[in-house]
């Protein structure tokens, strides 16, 4: 999805662009800025697409990788909940939170080099 959106948002008009129907209001908040948030984007696509491989090769740097992915999702859900949005902040923060803890666990750890 973030490549996705890095698409979008750095060639706006194509057809890609009617799955953003999906979620207007990040659309409506993301499309006037275009190119500059399309290249952060394109960085985190990077990010978790490098995630992804280190997890599936079981490295202890796709593991770091993950968490921090996945703990930063969770600070971000708790600034959602405090500015309000206590429905989406709060679904985040569950459900990341959970994910957080299921990978901070010892077993999960030691299955990483």
């Amino acid at each position: 999805m973030a490549g996705f959106a890095a698409i979008t948002l750095l060639w706006p008009g194509s057809p890609l662009d009617r799955l953003w129907v999906l979620n207007p209001i990040a659309y409506k908040r993301l499309a006037p800025l275009g190119g500059k948030v399309g290249i952060l984007f394109v960085l985190l696509s990077a990010a978790l697409t490098a995630a992804g491989i280190g997890w599936f090769r079981r490295r202890l740097w796709g593991w770091r990788l993950a968490v921090a992915i996945i703990a930063i999702q969770v600070l971000g859900d708790v600034v959602n909940c405090v500015r309000g949005d206590l429905l989406r902040g709060g679904t985040g923060v569950i459900i990341a939170g959970a994910l957080l803890l299921f990978l901070l666990q010892p077993t999960i750890r030691n299955t990483f080099g």
